[in-house]
């Protein structure tokens, strides 16, 4: 009854004139950014995060709320128009998007994606509301050794889950570990990694590495493959469903929450695995087999809804334990860093007005979204017929203005470039890119909670595991590194691949083909 208070009073935060026109300019501006190819809404938050400093709190993170869901709406439409999934979660969209949109019904493709997210966000927020202050109190008895448990689960998590092999998940770690590290000792006081340099004394701001990863390595990396070449034009037409898509897609819509909201909650879960598993499932439920492959609705409906619902479930880490569990999450948590907000379980008690305004305004932004991208869907479809070279371009010039605005110096600049040219080696080797930003954020944080730990104990390393709840996290991530060999050993588990995972290594090697390709051409 607390919570359902004060989401009401989350309501009267939200609904005022002011707040609504920011959730309405970040719904636009997410989706405007987010539709463009190859940028996911990792990448869109942390071009527009900047955009919001100028703000209060309250109305900074509404607008930024719209503009996480508006960015994910984008993503998905760039997957289903021009078969580039801007993000991993956008993946299994574009598997049956793009054969609807060749064969004449992109609009009900797009028309499928958008209520699927209206869907799923809605229900998972739903649950955010329930869930998100008992894991607060729960939080609250949790100690410096479990909190170190935890990012260690979350480190070994998004190593396992990303990427073509562990070995390359746990570089792009280091990557970022390191990162982090550029700066003064918490502690001590020491200068480590600075060269001498008095600029690094704070350290590498958060959202400059975001930007400088996902915007300047993308910009590269697709500068390094662009030839000039024609695109066909696909038609996108009136956004409708017809009552026989209506009848396939409301279960997809109503189950694909079901399987992301936990896969969002969890350390590392993320949308890329509860997609592929509601994929699975609408194909094995579905009255209509033979068109999967070829445009079948439910298989946009219904891991277009998991997705939606997984970024509700992501909030709930975030919001309460501090655990950016995806890129988005990361650079959201790199906004509250900004405001001296530090999400964890007393944010509920210390931010109250903030935390229930940004979860109304999750309701109020679904709504937007849903009202004003159905009949621009052909606006958003013109907008991609930007030539390539003028598109990255300006991606670059919002990149330099943002991360020149983080400071106001213009050695940002300068550490933008080198972070941008670490993002486009990371995608010349085939490093995923969210573990490194994972290892930024938490890095010193896991540094932090590690030295207290053992302080507490004297410097013995048992004060690492002398609490039940950390030896369950120990015990988990113990059977995620055992896992590979484990799976080795199962009979029967060697011949068949997981259905997700085929599906990804297919997605990567179609992917590299398309690459090749465009440097070929």
């Amino acid at each position: 009854m607390n919570a359902l208070n004060s989401l009401l009073d989350g309501f009267g935060t939200a609904l005022t004139p002011i707040n609504l026109l920011w959730a309405a300019i970040g719904v636009l501006l997410g989706t405007a950014i987010g539709v463009l190819p190859g940028i996911g809404p990792a990448m869109a938050v942390a071009l527009l995060l900047p955009v919001t400093y100028g703000l209060d709190p309250t109305g900074a993170f509404i607008m930024f709320a719209g503009i996480y869901y508006g960015a994910m709406f984008g993503g998905s439409t760039t997957s289903i128009l021009l078969n580039t999934p801007g993000e991993t979660a956008a993946v299994v969209a574009a598997i049956e998007g793009n054969p609807m949109a060749k064969s004449g019904r992109g609009a009900q493709a797009l028309a499928a994606a958008a209520i699927g997210h209206f869907a799923g966000g809605m229900i998972g927020t739903i649950l955010l509301v329930a869930l998100a202050p008992a894991v607060a109190d729960l939080a609250v008895d949790i100690g410096a050794p479990d909190y170190f448990a935890i990012m260690v689960l979350a480190f070994i998590a998004v190593t396992s889950v990303l990427g073509s092999s562990r070995i390359r998940g746990l570089a792009s770690l280091l990557i970022g570990l390191t990162i982090g590290l550029v700066g003064l000792d918490q502690m001590t006081g020491q200068q480590r990694l600075t060269f001498g340099t008095l600029q690094l004394a704070d350290g590498i701001d958060v959202v400059i590495v975001a930007v400088g990863l996902f915007a300047i390595g993308e910009a590269l990396w697709i500068a390094a493959h662009l030839r000039r070449s024609a695109g066909e034009a696909i038609p996108v037409g009136r956004p409708w469903l017809g009552r026989s898509e209506l009848r396939r897609s409301w279960k997809p819509w109503l189950r694909g929450p079901v399987i992301g909201f936990p896969f969002g909650a969890i350390p590392a879960g993320g949308a890329e695995i509860p997609t592929f598993l509601s994929y699975v499932t609408e194909k094995r439920l579905s009255k209509h087999k033979d068109e999967f492959g070829k445009g079948a609705v439910e298989g946009v409906a219904g891991p277009e809804s998991a997705a939606s619902a997984s970024a509700a479930g992501t909030l709930v880490s975030m919001l309460t334990l501090g655990l950016p569990t995806t890129a988005v999450a990361a650079v959201m948590l790199a906004a509250f860093q900004q405001y001296g907000i530090q999400p964890g379980p007393l944010l509920f008690e210390r931010e109250p007005d903030l935390v229930w305004g940004l979860i109304a305004s999750l309701f109020v932004g679904m709504v937007l979204l849903l009202a004003l991208n159905l009949p621009l869907a052909p606006v958003w479809a013109k907008l991609l017929k930007i030539p390539r070279p003028y598109l990255y371009a300006g991606i670059l010039f919002f990149a330099a203005v943002g991360a020149y605005a983080v400071g106001g110096e213009s050695f940002d600049l300068v550490i933008l470039l080198v972070i941008g040219l670490i993002g486009f080696g990371m995608r010349r080797y085939g490093l995923p890119v969210l573990p490194a930003v994972i290892g930024v954020i938490l890095g010193p944080a896991a540094e932090q909670q590690l030295r207290r730990a053992l302080q507490i104990s004297d410097g013995s390393v048992s004060g690492l595991v002398n609490t039940p709840f950390s030896v369950t996290v120990y015990v988990i991530v113990a059977l995620l590194l055992a896992w590979p060999l484990l799976k080795k050993l199962l009979p029967g588990r060697t011949a068949t691949a997981a259905p997700g995972q085929a599906a990804a290594e297919e997605t990567d090697t179609s992917q590299e083909k398309t690459g090749e390709e465009e440097g070929k051409n």
